[in-house]
Parts: structure tokens; C-alpha cells; sequence
């Protein structure tokens, strides 16, 4: 994308950009804290993004929502950080799990925004793009967007769905008709149309 195409994209979807702005800056620091590794707790998050604490769903969604706010990556080990602990847990497919999309079409340029079940609210752009990858069977897609730093989020079928009847079909360099959506002058691949 042009830069000047890109600053007129930004300007166009400022209060989305500006929302997201915020919500970000209402995070904790957990890039700034590196404690020791306290030990491995039995916490795991499900595909369906539901946090499990000893084998029981932790069902109180502000603790939830709190332990998603202090989470990192590190390679592909998950750690829940404070400026004192760090505990490794177990994330099934990605940490997030996206359970609606909407979009805003202004002046023929489309910004999808997704919503995650822990109350995270984004708009799809080169910082927070998405793609498709496939279960080991190689056909069943695993739809994912990166929802803050290098943690990703799954979207919902339901989602998936829904992103897949707003895309469009785009012939490949390759002569591979592919079907792509369109979120702040980006495309992104969602899969091949077969023949």
C-alpha cells in the first residue's frame, strides 16, 4: 500500500484507530516484566478460547478477562506474568478466541473490526492481519488474526463464515482463484476456490 493511500485510510478510520489506541494503552506492561519462571500451572485454554483451571472452566468472566490482559508469548510457550511471577500454561490453538465481526464501509474502503470473548475490540491491518492455516489433515482451515503483541486469536466458524460471504474471488499469480476479504486497503487470503 502507498504510504499516502495508507495515512488516507487512517484518516478515514480514526475513531476506530483512535478506540484501539486506548484499549491498548490500558494494558498492562507485561513486555517491561521478566521474572524468574515461577513453575507450570495446570491452567489451559480450550479451541474454543474457554480458560480451564484443574480441569474445571474458570467461569468468572473479570478473572478471565484479567489473565488474558497479563499473557505472553514467548516462542511457543504462554506465560501468565506479574512484575513478580510467570507461570507457563497450556494454549490448545491460540489464546483468543473471536466471536463476532462487523465492518465499516466508508468511501469504498472496507475496515473489518473483530471482537474477542474477552471483551478485546480491533480493527484488521498490517498490525493486526489475518490468515488461514490448515489442520494436519490439510483441509480444514484454522482461521487466525493477531489480536496484540504475538498473540492470536481463533475465529469462531460462525465468524469465519461470515468473513467468507463478504470476500470476493481474486485471481493468484499463480492462476488460482482465491477468495480474499478486504480490511484497511489490505487483502487477505481466507482460501482456494475450488473449480
Amino acid at each position: 500500500m502507498i504510504p499516502s493511500q495508507a495515512s488516507a485510510l487512517e484518516d478515514l478510520f480514526a475513531d476506530l484507530l483512535q478506540q484501539q489506541q486506548k484499549s491498548a494503552e490500558d494494558l498492562p506492561p507485561v513486555h517491561l516484566w521478566h521474572p524468574k519462571l515461577s513453575g507450570v500451572m495446570d491452567m489451559r485454554v480450550d479451541r474454543e478460547g474457554q480458560w480451564i483451571h484443574e480441569g474445571s472452566k474458570i467461569k468468572r468472566r473479570p478473572l478471565v478477562k484479567l489473565f488474558s490482559r497479563i499473557l505472553r508469548r514467548e516462542g511457543n510457550s504462554y506465560f501468565l506474568v506479574t512484575p513478580v511471577e510467570k507461570w507457563q500454561i497450556t494454549v490448545d490453538v491460540a489464546p483468543f478466541f473471536i466471536v463476532s465481526a462487523s465492518r465499516e464501509i466508508r468511501d469504498s474502503q472496507q475496515a473489518l473490526v473483530v471482537h474477542t470473548s474477552t471483551e478485546d475490540q480491533f480493527v484488521v491491518d498490517a498490525n493486526h492481519p489475518l490468515w488461514v492455516d490448515c489442520e494436519e489433515d490439510g483441509q480444514t482451515p484454522i482461521p487466525l488474526v493477531r489480536v496484540r503483541d504475538n498473540l492470536n486469536g481463533l475465529l469462531s466458524r460462525s465468524v469465519y463464515y461470515q468473513l467468507v460471504d463478504w470476500g470476493h474471488e481474486q485471481v493468484a499469480a499463480n492462476g488460482e482463484t482465491q477468495l480474499v476479504i478486504a480490511s484497511m486497503g489490505q487483502q487477505y487470503r481466507l482460501g482456494t476456490v475450488a473449480d
